[in-house]
This record gives C-alpha cells, sequence and structure tokens, in this order.
C-alpha cells in the first residue's frame, strides 16, 4: 500500500485553492447587510478548465474580482492554478497571478490587457529529460462581445516564447464571466 506524501503538487494546490475560497466566503459572510459603495462595484468571476483525452488529465482555476469603476472602465487582479498530468510523460503544476485592465468603448464591446505571471514546475517521467522549474510572463491585449455578464473573445500574447509559454500559442480564446 502506498501512501502519498503531503507535498504532492495536488494537495498543495487544493490546500491553496479551498484556503482562498474559505476565506472569501467567511468575509462575505462578515460583511454588514448594506454594502458600502466600494462592495457595490466589486464583481466577482473567473474561470474553471478542466480536459481529459488519451492518457492525459488537465485541470484548472482560476478566480477573478474587478473593481468596475464606471460603465467603461475596471480594474482587477486574478490568482490561477492548473495542473497538468500526460500518462508515462510528464506532471506540471502551474500557480500564478495577473493584473487585468477592462474597457468598454461600446456597450457591447470590451478591450482588456492583462499582465500575468506564472511559476511553472514540470516533472518528466523520463530520467533523460531534465525536471524543471520557472517564471513565465504573459501580456495579453484582447477583444471580445460582451452581453449581460458574460465577454466572449480572443487575446493576443505579445511576451509570447514558445519555448517557455504554458498556452499552445499567442492567439488564446476566451470567456469571461463576472457576477
Amino acid at each position: 500500500m502506498k501512501i502519498e506524501s503531503f507535498n504532492s503538487p495536488k494537495i498543495i494546490i487544493l490546500s491553496i485553492l479551498s484556503c482562498f475560497f474559505m476565506t472569501f466566503a467567511n468575509a462575505q459572510d462578515n460583511l454588514p447587510q448594506e454594502k458600502s459603495e466600494f462592495w457595490k462595484n466589486v464583481r466577482f468571476g473567473g474561470g474553471l478548465g478542466l480536459s481529459t483525452g488519451s492518457n492525459f488529465f488537465s485541470a484548472t482555476l482560476a478566480p477573478t474580482a474587478i473593481y468596475q469603476f464606471d460603465n467603461a472602465f475596471a480594474l482587477g487582479v486574478g490568482l490561477n492554478g492548473t495542473y497538468n498530468k500526460s500518462k508515462n510523460v510528464y506532471k506540471s503544476t502551474i500557480l500564478g497571478a495577473s493584473i487585468l485592465g477592462l474597457y468598454s468603448p461600446i456597450r457591447d464591446i470590451q478591450l482588456s490587457g492583462e499582465f500575468e505571471q506564472n511559476h511553472v514546475n514540470r516533472n518528466f517521467d523520463n530520467p533523460a529529460i531534465v525536471d524543471d522549474t520557472y517564471w513565465v510572463p504573459s501580456f495579453f491585449v484582447g477583444a471580445g462581445y460582451t452581453t449581460n455578464n458574460v465577454t466572449i473573445g480572443i487575446r493576443y500574447d505579445v511576451l509570447y516564447d514558445e519555448d517557455k509559454s504554458i498556452y499552445a500559442n499567442a492567439w488564446v480564446p476566451f470567456v469571461r464571466v463576472f457576477f
């Protein structure tokens, strides 16, 4: 019988994300019944990702909070965590944070800029390939169509590095949801 160690990447990621959401939920319970002006302008959202295939698994959790200054401009921060595993090839853990700016020149169009910094830890099953750990930045400029609280669009990473990026290419489609 094999007992997994407590420093497994899965356990670390789940622990960090659990603490984040428990703290967030507790903070929401402790807010006064009438929200201050600040909290009336804060919106929460983010993304979830799950991918499975032939001997492959990937899961992503990326919560985001923005402050809506007015109908046109918002600024926010995000966290993200991803775990990837390709059976008999590699395992990777990606943890990061981002700063996001949103601008809507007209109601249905959203322009965005986002700086993202990710820490990547890749462990290969083949001893001939060296495991690596590194930081990789991304700077996205994007545009999307907004309806209600959902925006669908595409963004481009101007810092894209084919060897280090966590994305398949510089063009990345997105769906944003804020409540």
